[in-house]
C-alpha cells in the first residue's frame, strides 16, 4: 500500500486542479492552479461531461456526480473559471471552454465539486498480486 501512495503523490505532483473538502482525493471542491494560484470554479453549467475532465485529470476514475451551490464548502481566494463548458473528451480542465480566467458572475456560494467513483489499482510485488480499491466516501451533511 505504501507504494501505491508514492505513485500517486508522484503523479498530483503534476496536476493543475484539486478536489478539496470531500472525504477522498476523489472528492470535493474544485479548484485550479493559475499563475501559481489555487481558486474555484464556478457551478455555473457544470454539468457531468465537466466532471468527467477532473476525474480523468485526477485518475480518479469516472464521475458520479457533478455538483453545485458549494456542496463542499465555499472555498476562499481567486475564482479562476466561471462558464465551464468541457466536451468531456478533454485531458485536462485548462482545456475545456470559459469564459476566460478570472472573469466570472458568481461567487463563493456558487462554486463546483466532484465525486468521482475511486480508481482500482493492480500492484505486482514479489510474485504476489494486490488490488487496491480507492473508492469514494459519500457522507450526508443532516
Amino acid at each position: 500500500i505504501y507504494f501505491i501512495f508514492i505513485l500517486s503523490a508522484q503523479y498530483l505532483a503534476h496536476v493543475n486542479v484539486r478536489l478539496v473538502g470531500g472525504h477522498s482525493r476523489c472528492a470535493g471542491r474544485v479548484e485550479v492552479l493559475h499563475r501559481g494560484q489555487w481558486g474555484t470554479v464556478c457551478d455555473d453549467f457544470w454539468d457531468l461531461k465537466d466532471a468527467a475532465v477532473v476525474c480523468r485529470e485526477l485518475d480518479c476514475g469516472e464521475p458520479v456526480d457533478a455538483l453545485y451551490n458549494a456542496h463542499f464548502g465555499q472555498g476562499s481566494g481567486p475564482i479562476w473559471m466561471s462558464y465551464v463548458m468541457c466536451m468531456g473528451s478533454e485531458s485536462t480542465l485548462k482545456n475545456c471552454g470559459s469564459l476566460g480566467w478570472d472573469k466570472r458572475n458568481c461567487d463563493h456560494s456558487k462554486v463546483a465539486g466532484v465525486i468521482c467513483s475511486g480508481k482500482v489499482y493492480i500492484v505486482h510485488i514479489l510474485g504476489y498480486i494486490y488490488i487496491c480499491f480507492v473508492p469514494f466516501i459519500l457522507l450526508s451533511n443532516t
